[in-house]
């Protein structure tokens, strides 16, 4: 009979057997909310980055929209606005060096250039891969192509890629390209004489070394001046020209259709300041 005494002890045992379950529910509960909380969080990271990505290809087009409403009118300037917050906007100064030559009667001659400091520079958007779902060799052109060099009048100068520039990194590029084109042939004193028009777009940066922005700013183009030169030859025959354009390490031949008389390569540089 006295072990009786004992049962009081079955209902405490009962009690903390409660207890330590509905501690052990409680915590799993909280894990399993900070668990969803932080991959929630994560999801909306990746979700505004993304977006960011897709709002800033549509400013990088209005940008080369803008710069090319300004190419050619010396002092005109326009701005876009840009918003950057998980990645960062760059711009790269003297970067790529261009050059420029043609052949006539089979030779290579000279072409006048304009006077420009230094070589042109181009405008770049870096953000992470994990905002962005793109492969290592993975390549998409969002305005132009891989052709350095322009032969019609309605493409546009501009040029702007999106691939992996560095491990973990995707980039949209911005740079522009060498507009090559015969323009006419009028007969000048019983001479036919072929016009062949060469357009150049050169950016040159405020700052000496490449600097990033992030936040919201205004990218403004600003036409410093357009200098023009030009070029004249022979031609002895009907032929074919070639006119070579090396923009850094890419490199381009656009061939140009000559009569026999005379050919003459005009060349226009507009230098563009591109600045925040």
């Amino acid at each position: 009979m006295k072990r009786l005494k004992s049962l009081p002890l079955v209902g405490s045992n009962k009690a903390v057997s409660y207890a330590v379950s509905a501690l052990i529910v409680t915590g799993t509960t909280i894990c399993l909310v900070l668990v969803a909380s932080v991959y929630a969080f994560q999801m909306l990271e990746r979700q505004r980055g993304a977006s960011e990505f897709e709002v800033t290809k549509k400013s990088i087009l209005a940008f080369n929209d803008a710069l090319e409403n300004v190419a050619w009118e010396a002092g005109a300037s326009r701005s876009t606005r840009f918003s950057v917050h998980y990645g960062y906007l760059q711009l790269v100064p003297n970067i790529n060096s261009i050059t420029i030559n043609a052949t006539v009667n089979g030779q290579s001659k000279p072409l006048s250039t304009p006077t420009f400091p230094g070589s042109t520079g181009l405008i770049r958007y870096w953000i992470s891969n994990n905002y962005v779902a793109m492969g290592p060799s993975e390549v998409s052109y969002i305005l132009g192509n891989s052709n350095p060099v322009i032969s019609g009048s309605v493409e546009s100068y501009g040029r702007a890629v999106i691939k992996q520039e560095q491990t973990g990194l995707i980039a949209i590029t911005l740079d522009y390209r060498v507009r090559v084109m015969k323009t006419s042939v009028i007969r000048v004193m019983g001479v036919d004489v072929n016009y062949v028009d060469i357009n150049v777009i050169k950016l040159s940066m405020i700052v000496s070394t490449p600097w990033s922005y992030v936040h919201d700013f205004d990218l403004t183009a600003r036409c410093l001046s357009v200098q023009t030169s030009s070029s004249e030859y022979t031609v002895d025959n009907s032929q074919t020209s070639q006119v070579s354009v090396q923009i850094g390490t890419e490199s381009a031949q656009v061939p140009i259709a000559l009569v026999p008389g005379k050919v003459v390569f005009s060349i226009a540089v507009s230098n563009l300041q591109v600045k925040v």
